[in-house]
């Protein structure tokens, strides 16, 4: 298709990377009209058929997907992409650098979850496919919905008229008890259960600190309007020690430092039992902003959202293909890929003990990806006799 559609023209959207948020992103196009649902793609053959099956049984014919347009398969992507207008990319994040460069080679609107890199490497090829998609004028709409969501638009709208004066510092959290942990089977190839396993992995998943708490650290470089020039940090293994864990920290803290000097705090853990949170405060020289909400320096609230908040995760579809159909400029892939990066910076600083610069950090010619991707290739970390997997050591560990 070309760069815009009619207001009637019927969209063709593809999916690729069939999980729970892939699953998500397409109810989400498909709950517009003139949109349709017309291939996936999955490197696992059950993936790719479960989700065409749930998705046909939700939404009946506005998912035509014949059996030739279920693609498995590590190369899958590309079969889905060239049948579609639209891309959903929803892989793990590993995947994303190659998967966004095709889709903006074949002339695709995109729409890619975030992160969308998990080192270096990967973080210069999204900035150079954004700028192709730029030149195509082609639409990338990315998965941080926060910007996307109306009680943190009107916070910042306050911060910016002066509401808690010039920025101080921010506090940026994701302290949970962790997600889900799948067991090695019999007969796995080590591919395979990491690929199964994907979320204990950096070169799929980038460590927690990338694939979660990424959502925090932009909504304080988005505030600030600024992105870290360096940082160090601590991190670890405490409670999610094991076998089934693999080689990432369970527990992250990093101090980011802007050009001006002013500190964004960083606290991103995987523990059960304890004391939780998710969210951003910013302190100011008058007071402190918080989504939804500003307190004065005595602890004052001097204001509250109180407006409609919406479902951020369907707002990001609404507007993609709002610019689609009438040909307005949209790409998050520049934004989306510099707070990824501050996640990968925070978690240099962290396996290393060093303190790191943001471009040392985009610079770095630490490729994670496997040399090859095959079901019998060597993904690249291996457990020990023990069965446990090596994790960074700090000062001594050049894995970054």
């Amino acid at each position: 298709m070309h760069a815009q559609a009619s207001p009637n023209a019927e969209i063709k959207i593809a999916l690729v990377g069939c999980g729970g948020r892939g699953s998500g992103a397409a109810a989400q196009s498909l709950d517009l009209p003139g949109t349709k649902l017309v291939a996936v793609a999955d490197a696992f053959p059950d993936n790719a058929q479960n989700a065409a099956n749930a998705l046909k049984q939700q939404f009946g014919d506005r998912v035509d997907i014949p059996q030739e347009r279920v693609f498995a398969g590590f190369d899958a992507y590309k079969g889905a992409i060239d049948a579609a207008d639209v891309v959903l990319l929803c892989t793990p994040p590993g995947f994303r650098p190659a998967h966004f460069e095709y889709a903006v080679q074949q002339g695709k609107h995109v729409f890619m979850e975030k992160p969308v890199a998990v080192d270096g490497p990967g973080i210069r090829k999204v900035i150079e496919a954004a700028k192709v998609a730029d030149q195509k004028k082609l639409k990338v709409v990315c998965g941080l919905q926060r910007r996307y969501q109306n009680s943190y638009l009107e916070t910042l709208k306050r911060i910016e008229d002066g509401a808690i004066g010039d920025f101080v510092s921010s506090q940026v959290y994701w302290v949970s008890g962790g997600v889900w942990v799948r067991d090695r089977k019999d007969g796995m190839s080590e591919m395979e259960y990491q690929m199964r396993n994907w979320y204990y992995f950096n070169w799929i998943c980038g460590d927690h600190i990338c694939e979660q708490h990424v959502h925090n650290l932009d909504v304080s470089n988005w505030f600030k309007k600024a992105l870290p020039v360096k940082a160090v940090g601590m991190g670890g293994r405490t409670k999610r020690v094991g076998k089934n864990y693999g080689e990432i920290y369970d527990h992250f803290y990093v101090e980011y430092t802007y050009a001006d000097g002013t500190v964004m705090n960083s606290q991103s853990r995987h523990w059960d039992g304890v004391w939780s949170k998710v969210s951003e405060s910013i302190a100011g020289t008058t007071g402190f902003a918080y989504p939804g909400m500003i307190k004065d320096r005595s602890g004052k609230v001097t204001w509250r959202f109180r407006g409609q908040d919406n479902n951020p995760y369907q707002t990001e579809h609404d507007v993609l293909y709002d610019h689609i159909r009438n040909d307005k400029p949209i790409n998050n892939a520049q934004y989306t890929a510099e707070s990824t990066l501050t996640a990968i910076l925070g978690r240099m600083a962290c396996y290393t003990g060093a303190e790191v610069t943001w471009e040392q950090a985009l610079n770095s010619d630490l490729d994670t990806m496997p040399k090859s991707l095959a079901w019998d290739a060597d993904p690249g970390p291996r457990p020990g006799p023990d069965g446990m997997y090596p994790c960074p050591i700090p000062g001594s560990s050049k894995v970054a």
